[in-house]
């Protein structure tokens, strides 16, 4: 069962270790395809289709036909917004209607959370601290308490309910990132360098990635 430190509420390191959920943070993962599905599809979820082209029927201007049809010699061309003309419409384009969306099943995504997690304590990513709170919601404030933490890099900070006071805290430091436990994901475990998380997180979390999302029963963690 996995082991690491805690830490109090100001930022001093506990003598005690607390162990975690062995099925939670303690999986072998033998192979990486689950997490890079979750990984792509929490991107790609998050893309904003904002790329547009104008198609030849969209590109404004004066639909006189080009020169006559016969008698020039040239090449017959009945507008100069066709694709192969500068300045003409794009065949093929993006149309702003592309669904990039990718699905990915609960007990596969709460699986790949779990192997997240595993990978991180594994390297010593994850601290635990006893409550994360700032109290006059000054980012001097936080940032002195990330830094007695031992806290560095991109840090993913996951609490059970966020105030206003550690949103405003931490919401000018650009490498820091506050969540509450149930939006917890792949993606950002994945991309933290630092975890920190708040002991009435465990029980939830535990709640939450064991329990069969139809039963609401216990759940057997399957790792293959």
């Amino acid at each position: 069962m996995p082991s690491v430190d805690t830490y109090t509420a100001a930022g001093a390191k506990s003598t005690a270790k607390i162990s975690l959920d062995k099925n939670i943070f303690g999986l072998e993962v033998k192979s990486h395809g689950l997490l890079k599905s979750a990984y792509t599809a929490y991107s790609a979820n998050g893309r904003a289709n904002l790329a547009k082209t104008k198609t030849r029927g969209e590109v404004t201007g004066s639909t006189k036909k080009p020169w006559r049809q016969k008698g020039t010699g040239r090449a017959r061309f009945g507008s100069r917004y066709n694709p192969i003309w500068r300045g003409g419409g794009i065949a093929f384009g993006p149309t702003g209607r592309e669904n990039y969306s990718k699905k990915i099943n609960v007990t596969s995504k709460r699986l790949a959370i779990c192997q997240a997690l595993s990978l991180g304590a594994k390297s010593g990513k994850i601290k635990v601290i006893d409550d994360f709170t700032v109290k006059d919601g000054k980012t001097k404030s936080a940032v002195k308490l990330l830094q007695k933490l031992g806290a560095n890099r991109q840090i993913l900070i996951v609490l059970e309910n966020k105030t206003e006071a550690e949103v405003r805290a931490t919401a000018n430091l650009a490498d820091v990132k506050l969540i509450q436990a149930n939006y917890l994901n792949a993606y950002d475990i994945l991309n933290a360098d630092t975890i920190l998380l708040s002991k009435n997180v465990l029980d939830g979390l535990k709640n939450w990635l064991l329990t069969d999302s139809k039963t609401s029963q216990p759940r057997k963690v399957n790792n293959a």
